[in-house]
């Protein structure tokens, strides 16, 4: 059957002031933010919900979240999987986690042009992801993860490695911004790109009854134009549930918003804008007493379950709906015309080039001085 949209619908309003105000108030004194009251907290989604403490204006708040993060990396660039209270939970570490930060840090730069606070972090940034590459597989693809004893498990994860193909491009960018060089990063661009695009086989298929291996290499960039249309339509019908959202897992009945809202954002970023609107419609009637979204319900019973306020969740439904409507800069972060808009990428290269010439500038008016 494939992708069919009944008329353009566009999406109801979303109260982000009351959304970004309901993350912030979870959050910890020290910057860290658990899914929920009392909850865990595990580095890529902590890095979600300050995407949208961000979009909600709440910097100083965001600032400090990924100050939590640089505070309590290791010493090897990674993160443990999940902490409780800064107290570590569990001792995997996670190769997307340890590399998404540079999407969160990229999110907050579009948005406050803070170059000082991305100047603070690089160092954070940069070991996050050598770590990450440090269990890139032979084939180009990523290994998921090191057990708590320091070993390399050779699984890959079609999810994780697109997450980390985002990362790697966000990276580079602000390396580029910085006047860092990054050659080994690129390539590894490169090798991981090939590998989602050609090599398959290198990926665990058990992930596949997951609907976020279906659209994460189209959300994260590494899959575009007809290429990431056909992969849409090809299993739109086994996780699109049409008037309720989109399953977590193909052959559960269990619609989740963020999955809901980063369906949204993928089909935005192939340029199905009002598409994107009607799948966003969808999870509209699916709030809290307080405004605040779901994590999921089941169906048709519609129970909705888990009953806790996600932080992540809420963080995300922010992203979709600043992207649908253009609100702040970052809107256009997982859009495919934008990482092929060249003109972007001089303005990078345009704001290298005002730093440089500041510094002669600087340079001369010293040696006046001196002279």
């Amino acid at each position: 059957m494939g992708i069919e949209v009944p008329q353009a619908l566009y999406a109801l309003p979303v109260d982000i002031d009351l959304l970004a105000a309901s993350i912030a108030g979870v959050q910890r004194a020290s910057g860290e933010i658990p899914w929920h009251e009392g909850g865990k907290t595990d580095p890529w989604d902590h890095v979600e919900a300050v995407m949208g403490l961000t979009v909600g204006g709440y910097i100083n708040e965001a600032k400090k979240a990924y100050e939590w993060l640089a505070n309590i990396q290791l010493d090897d660039g990674s993160w443990y999987s999940a902490y409780r209270d800064g107290i570590p939970e569990d001792r995997t570490k996670e190769s997307n986690m340890s590399s998404y930060i540079a999407v969160g840090l990229f999110h907050y730069y579009l948005i406050t042009r803070d170059k000082k606070f991305l100047s603070s972090m690089w160092p954070t940034l940069s070991a996050g992801i050598d770590f990450t590459l440090s269990m890139q597989g032979p084939g180009g693809e990523i290994y998921w993860a090191r057990n708590p004893q320091g070993e390399i498990d050779p699984m890959a994860l079609l999810t994780g490695s697109s997450s980390i193909f985002l990362s790697l491009r966000c990276a580079l960018v602000i390396a580029t911004l910085l006047g860092k060089k990054k050659p080994s990063w690129e390539r590894a661009l490169v090798r991981l790109r090939d590998a989602i695009h050609f090599r398959p086989h290198l990926f665990c298929k058990e992930k596949a009854r997951f609907s976020m291996d279906w659209y994460y290499p189209i959300l994260c960039g590494a899959m575009t134009g007809l290429e990431a249309i056909k992969r849409l339509e090809n299993s739109w019908d086994k996780f699109v549930v049409a008037g309720l959202g989109i399953r977590c897992v193909s052959d559960r009945p269990w619609i989740t918003m963020a999955e809901t809202s980063e369906l949204t954002l993928a089909l935005i970023a192939v340029g199905r804008r009002e598409l994107a609107a009607q799948v966003f419609t969808w999870i509209q009637d699916k709030r809290f007493i307080d405004g605040t979204y779901w994590c999921g319900v089941t169906f048709p019973d519609m129970v909705i379950w888990p009953a806790e306020k996600i932080t992540w969740t809420n963080g995300v439904v922010i992203m979709a709906f600043d992207a649908l409507n253009n609100i702040t800069p970052a809107a256009q972060l997982f859009n495919h015309a934008f990482w092929e808009d060249t003109s972007r990428h001089a303005l990078y290269r345009s704001s290298l080039l005002n730093d440089a010439a500041s510094l002669a500038e600087e340079k001369e008016q010293t040696a006046e001085m001196r002279g």
